[in-house]
């Protein structure tokens, strides 16, 4: 009976590790190193992918005059996840484009993300040079957040702006997050 007792403890324990290794980090990109990923929110962006281990997009344009300029501080304003609102940022990267906002079906499967803040032109598929208006149907190649690489989307607001690829510690979390992926100028304020 007690080598039973201790063969049960010990399978249930084997069960319950295996159910979880410790590390948050649910991308299925291999590259991206240990990342913090966002925990379900008032905001809806569960899965987001704080840190990114790549730079901008390929075919980005550098701003030419950005009111935050590449290597300067700023406060964050407006968070789409926990943990930014308030984080002194370092912007790593000032491009001007134009950005959406998205509503998408996973790839992956789950349910309906809508308005979702930040996509940029150079991460939807065969964007041209033309940029996209409300209600157009498109295929995201961004990878913020878990099933958006791939998922079919339809864009909700299109903006042409300079946006900001920053480095901030959370506010919640205490974890360094690197070349997060991205914020307007108007979610940015001088420190």
């Amino acid at each position: 009976m007690k080598k039973a007792l201790i063969l049960f403890g010990l399978a249930a324990t084997l069960v319950l590790s295996a159910c979880g290794n410790g590390n948050n980090d649910t991308s299925s990109e291999p590259n991206k190193g240990n990342n913090e990923i966002q925990k379900e929110g008032e905001n809806g962006h569960a899965g987001m992918d704080h840190s990114g281990s790549s730079g901008a997009p390929e075919g980005m344009q550098k701003a030419a005059n950005p009111t935050f300029p590449e290597g300067s501080e700023a406060v964050i304003t407006d968070a789409h996840m926990d943990g930014m609102k308030d984080a002194t940022a370092m912007v790593a990267g000032a491009y001007d484009t134009t950005v959406y906002t998205v509503s998408y079906t996973p790839a992956n499967g789950g349910e309906r993300v809508t308005d979702h803040k930040w996509v940029v032109h150079e991460e939807i598929k065969d964007a041209g040079k033309e940029p996209f208006k409300p209600g157009d149907e498109v295929v995201l190649e961004a990878d913020h957040m878990t099933g958006m690489e791939g998922a079919a989307a339809t864009i909700d607001s299109a903006e042409q702006t300079t946006v900001y690829m920053i480095d901030f510690t959370s506010t919640t979390t205490g974890e360094e997050v690197k070349n997060h992926k991205w914020v307007t100028e108007d979610e940015l304020a001088l420190p």
